[in-house]
Parts: structure tokens; C-alpha cells; sequence
């Protein structure tokens, strides 16, 4: 049985057993025709937090966050994402300019081709189609290792977010905790993201002073994104694709 319908079904179990007592109470001499009346002794439902200035999580077995806000919306998930987005616009920057010292550089032999001896032409067309493929090869390779050192970094975000984490399930008394995404239903106070969010700050601030780098990068992490969330590689296509032919 999947979690979601678990919860949905105590969900389910306690709004019956809800209705069953106030029914049992209309019939003991009080009428409640919505069929609502709480039962004795039982306040409403409300989140109560476990620490004296009200900043500790509701108590539940499961609480439930959105790790996109935390990489987003922390101090050092912002500093990191500053850098991420600087350095893929450097290298979509590199790109453009070899594409178009590449376009030059044909539209030049293009011209010459007139004034040169064909052996000659074919010689110089192969160079420069040897040259476009060297170039092309290296900023896919600086696109993958971008993308690699990327996820490498949200990595290292929530990684340092999971101290914080730890200490709110232990204070909730949780069990669980899900990525909000991922449930069908669940109620704002099981949401410890903003909680998450303001003890990472406080604890590390932007992360200037960590030893760890997250942009460097990891030689065995995946070059595929594993959520969404951020920019992919950089453009890095390179024009043209061929040399003029004969």
C-alpha cells in the first residue's frame, strides 16, 4: 500500500470515527444536524509547535518539504545558483563567439576559393572542418562537466541542509519525511520548508565559509539532472558543420 493512500485512509478512519461520536451524542439528548459536534474532551485539530517561542514544527509522524524551495530560496542555495548561472553564461558566451570567428573564417575561404589551386582548397576546407570538429568537442565536453558540477552542487545544498532536517523529524517526532511533490494531499502545517530554510541560514549563512566547493566537480556524479528545477547545459553548438565543398 502506497503512503499517500495510507494517510488518506486514517484520513478516512478518524472522519468516521468523528461522525459515529457525534451521532452517539445527538442521541443522548444533544442534536447536531451537521453531524460535526467534536467529541468530548477533544479540542479541533490545530499545529502545536514543540518548542517554547513557537518556531518548532507541528507534531506528526510525517511532515513533508519541497527541496526545489530550499535549493532555491536559502542564502546558500542563492549564492550557489549566482554562480551556476555565471558560469553557464560564460561558457554560452565562449560558444557564440568561437561560432562566429568560425563563420568568418569560412565565409574567408569561401572567398579565396576562386584564387586558389584546387589540391590546395581541398587541403585548407579539410583543416577547417578538422578545426570545427576539435572545437565542437570541447565545449560539449565543457556543456557536460557544466551539467555534472550543476546537480553536484543542488546535491551539496541539501546535503547541508540535512542536519536541519534530522533535528525538526526528532523535534516532530516524525518518521517520514516526503518531498511535497511527491504526495497526493497533505496540510500546510505538516510543511517544514520554510522552517528548513530559515536553520540552514542561520547555521551556515550563504556557505562562504564551508570547505567544500559545490561547483567543483564530482567525478562520479551523473551528468543527468535528477529533478527539475535548474537550467540544463549551456548552448555550445558550433557553426558551421562543414567546410565549402568543391
Amino acid at each position: 500500500m502506497g503512503i499517500g493512500r495510507a494517510v488518506l485512509g486514517v484520513c478516512l478512519g478518524l472522519g468516521l470515527a468523528a461522525g459515529a461520536a457525534a451521532q452517539q451524542q445527538g442521541q443522548g439528548g444533544g442534536s447536531d444536524p451537521t453531524g460535526l459536534m467534536p467529541m468530548q474532551g477533544v479540542g479541533p485539530l490545530r499545529s502545536e509547535s514543540t518548542s517554547e517561542d513557537g518556531g518548532g514544527p507541528v507534531r506528526s509522524p510525517i511532515l513533508t518539504i519541497e527541496r526545489e524551495r530550499v535549493i532555491d530560496e536559502s542564502a546558500y542555495g542563492r549564492r550557489v545558483l549566482s554562480e551556476i548561472e555565471a558560469e553557464g553564461n560564460a561558457i554560452a558566451a565562449e560558444s557564440e563567439r568561437i561560432s562566429e570567428e568560425l563563420r568568418e573564417e569560412e565565409l574567408a575561404l569561401t572567398e579565396a576559393r576562386d584564387r586558389m589551386e584546387p589540391a590546395a582548397f581541398r587541403e585548407a576546407a579539410q583543416d577547417f572542418n578538422e578545426k570545427v570538429g576539435r572545437l565542437r568537442a570541447q565545449q560539449d565536453q565543457k556543456a557536460q562537466e557544466f551539467t555534472a558540477r550543476t546537480e553536484q552542487a543542488r546535491r551539496a545544498i541539501l546535503a547541508a541542509a540535512e542536519p536541519m532536517m534530522t533535528d525538526i523529524m526528532r523535534e516532530a517526532g516524525a518518521a517520514v519525511l516526503l518531498d511535497r511533490r511527491q504526495t497526493i494531499f497533505s496540510l500546510d502545517v505538516t510543511d517544514v520548508t520554510d522552517l528548513v530554510i530559515e536553520r540552514l541560514d542561520q547555521r551556515i549563512g550563504d556557505g562562504s565559509d564551508l570547505d567544500t566547493a559545490p561547483l567543483e566537480a564530482d567525478p562520479d556524479a551523473s551528468a543527468e539532472p535528477e529533478d527539475e528545477g535548474l537550467d540544463g547545459a549551456p548552448d555550445v553548438s558550433i557553426f558551421p558543420e562543414t567546410a565549402p565543398e568543391d
